[in-house]
């Protein structure tokens, strides 16, 4: 195991106990895998009703995670870019968003034009961005945030 995958079960570990702490105090079952993926700690949160950890738009597990990467990088001393699902929002989010990458990028490849997506967060962005160069098209990021969006053109 490198140097950087041992920082990076360590920030895991870190971001784990966190989490658990959270858990406890709100009374809520829930169990913690981890992985590294991407150069990247990944924390999930698994179990049953904890849907009030997502919230509507998965701003209330934005702002968790965001929690726990301060956590994380105040006892690691080391920014973290930590990655947290909580049953399974995010990766629900990524398949879908692969599939609206690819039929836009379909859309682009056939007609010629460019094809505009409608906003989306920095995250929601890069699974976007990484899907239409799979796909044989390549993609750019227009506006200025909350309306930064990404524009599919043909290659």
């Amino acid at each position: 195991m490198s140097e950087r995958q041992k920082q990076l079960v360590a920030e895991g570990d870190i971001a784990a106990d966190y989490l658990e702490a959270l858990l406890d105090i709100a009374e809520l079952d829930g169990d913690i895998e981890m992985d590294v993926e991407n150069d990247r700690a990944m924390v999930s949160i698994v179990g049953a009703d904890l849907a009030q950890l997502v919230g509507a738009k998965g701003e209330v597990l934005d702002a968790i995670q965001e929690l726990t990467r301060l956590a994380v990088t105040r006892e690691s001393g080391e920014r973290s870019r930590l990655m947290l699902d909580i049953s399974g929002h995010r990766a629900a989010v990524r398949e879908r968003l692969i599939i609206v990458a690819q039929d836009a990028a379909k859309t682009a490849l056939e007609t010629g034009e460019p094809v505009e997506l409608k906003p989306m967060s920095a995250f929601e962005r890069k699974i976007v961005h990484d899907a239409v160069g799979e796909a044989g098209a390549v993609s750019v990021s227009q506006g200025e945030e909350p309306k930064r969006r990404i524009v599919v053109k043909p290659s």
